[in-house]
Parts: structure tokens; C-alpha cells; sequence
């Protein structure tokens, strides 16, 4: 793996979702997850989470079948970003730049080796709070909700991939990802890869697809603030009839504390990042686990559900 000195890429930055289910998923975000709906074009919704800096979070965008559409990511400079784009046209997959959506400036698109759609630019707006969601601290984008999960912000990205190592190899080469860890198997192939782009512990992550089908989704993660955040969503789900597939309970795999649900539309959803490790250290040694070690299942023993290796959007 390259040996970068410097991050690149800021952050991933918005998610655009497709959902069958239109108005079921937009309950979902907005009422459950407590996201501002911040504009609506054509066949998809804008929503942010409630500390995003940017104007929104995810597009949530009406479609026949659930997934992944475009997934962008915020470039840390002007220069930055040509040296992405650079980067990405010297791997064969860039694909141009086009006009930005709702206050994010000229994109450059292209496409992992798996076909999943992706963009990155520099230039953005900052969301400005109106009357109805000032803050009181003026150190957070807008009011905090006080209700539903509480969603601050979106955390990462889990791609299914039809091989790992091709799209792993290309987030560090293009985008200039870190690993941090990763699952190699007894046959030598790995079966899942972890990126980070900054001093969290992980941004971007590429699973096995059993189906090897190509450019699907495994799951979004928000971050709300604590542990009892994840634990109230689980009775707010509850309640409301979503289903609740895993948690919650604690990885192993970068110690974050989880709890897996599937909006209506399909689309797996996780709440993360309570617990989870940061590294400092600018030479930390990549974490690789073994076959035999994930057979124990999660940090606290609970065995992995059979459907986080089978469920994925679209479904095929």
C-alpha cells in the first residue's frame, strides 16, 4: 500500500440512497432519525443530519428496486482535488466533471472497479440555521432535535464488492484511503477492507458479495452521540415496526458500538461510532484478523447474524 503523508480526501459527504419505497424511507429519515429535509428536486428528497456542516446528508431518491446511487466525498483543498482527479483518471475511471447538487460546487464523477458511482469536489456551502433551528451553542450546525435516534452525522459507507482487493487497492491509490483493518481469509483473499481518510478509524469499507453481482450496497452508518442513543433507537424501532436484523452490541473489528436495522425501503442502516477507536499514530499497523478469529463473532461473543453476509441492495 501506498505510504501517504497527508489526507487527501476530508471526509465522505453525502450518500445518495434509492429507495422503492419513497414515502416510507422519507418517514424513516425524518420523523425516526430526526433529519431536516432541506430541499425536494424532482423524484429525490435532500435531508441532513442535524450537526452536518454541509447542506445536506443524503439524497434519498425514488427507484424501482432499493441501493446505492452516487456516493461523494469532500476533497481538503483546490489542490487536493486535482491531485484526485489526477489520481482517479490515471486508474481509468473517471468519468468528468458536472455542475454540483444543492450547495456542493463542480464534481468530478467516476466509478470504482465494482461500478458503484462516486464523486468528489472541494467547493461547498455551509448549511445556515433559520429562526426555527438556531442553535443555542453556536459551536453546531442547527438545534439539537431531541427526539428519534438523533442522528448527528453520517459515519461511513460498507460497499459489497465482487472482489475486495481490486476496490480496496483502488480507494488507496486514487483516493489516498488508509487501511486500517482487515479480514483475510484462509484461502488468502480478504473478505472485508477498512479505509479511513482522516483520524477516525474508518470512512470506507468493501465487503465480500457472495452474489458477485456488482456495484450494491451493504450498508450507511450515522453517528448519534452515546451508547444510549443506539440503545433508545432500538425501542424507537421497536415501536415503530422497523426491523431490527442486528444489536445491539459491540464489533470487534474497530470496537464500534452497533445496532443494524432496515428502513422500509430495504436499505440496511447502522448506528455506529460510539466507542470507536481514533489513530493517532501516523505509522499504526494495520489490524488483520483470521478466518478463525471472526468464527467468535462480535467483541462480547454474540455470533454474527446469517444475514449480514447475504442481505444487500438491490437484492439479487
Amino acid at each position: 500500500m501506498a505510504d501517504y503523508t497527508a489526507f487527501d480526501v476530508a471526509h465522505l459527504a453525502n450518500v445518495e440512497l434509492l429507495t422503492p419505497k419513497f414515502e416510507e424511507s422519507l418517514w424513516f429519515f425524518k420523523d425516526l432519525l430526526a433529519m431536516r429535509e432541506v430541499t425536494r428536486v424532482g423524484d429525490s428528497a435532500y435531508l441532513r443530519c442535524w450537526d452536518e456542516y454541509q447542506q445536506y446528508t443524503i439524497k434519498l431518491t425514488a427507484s424501482d428496486a432499493a441501493g446505492v446511487g452516487r456516493t461523494s466525498f469532500r476533497a481538503a483543498s483546490p489542490e487536493a482535488l486535482e491531485r484526485r482527479v489526477a489520481a482517479i483518471d490515471g486508474a481509468g475511471l473517471g468519468e468528468g466533471w458536472v455542475e454540483g447538487e444543492v450547495g456542493t460546487g463542480r464534481t468530478f464523477l467516476f466509478r470504482d472497479p465494482d461500478g458503484h458511482e462516486m464523486g468528489i469536489y472541494y467547493d461547498t456551502e455551509r448549511y445556515v440555521a433559520s429562526d426555527e433551528d438556531r442553535p443555542a451553542l453556536k459551536n453546531q450546525a442547527s438545534a439539537y432535535p431531541g427526539r428519534g435516534v438523533n442522528a448527528r452525522r453520517l459515519d461511513h459507507i460498507n460497499f459489497l464488492a465482487k472482489d475486495v482487493e481490486a476496490n480496496g487497492e483502488f480507494i488507496a491509490a486514487a483516493l489516498g484511503g488508509r487501511e486500517s483493518e482487515r479480514i483475510k481469509l484462509d484461502n488468502g483473499k480478504l473478505a472485508a477492507w477498512w479505509f479511513h481518510f482522516s483520524l477516525k478509524s474508518y470512512d470506507v469499507v468493501y465487503s465480500d458479495d457472495w452474489t458477485k453481482h456488482g456495484n450494491r450496497l451493504h450498508h450507511i452508518a450515522f453517528a448519534p452521540d452515546t451508547r444510549e442513543d443506539i440503545l433508545k433507537g432500538a425501542d424507537i424501532f421497536l415501536e415503530n415496526g422497523i426491523h431490527i436484523e442486528s444489536g445491539p452490541h459491540k464489533h470487534a473489528i474497530n470496537q464500534t458500538f452497533f445496532l443494524y436495522v432496515w428502513e422500509p425501503g430495504g436499505n440496511r442502516i447502522e448506528f455506529a461510532n460510539a466507542g470507536a477507536r481514533l489513530l493517532l499514530d501516523p505509522d499504526q499497523p494495520v489490524v488483520e484478523w483470521s478466518e478463525e478469529e471472526r468464527k467468535k463473532g462480535q467483541a462480547w461473543g454474540m455470533k454474527t447474524i446469517e444475514t449480514f453476509h447475504t442481505h444487500g441492495t438491490p437484492i439479487v
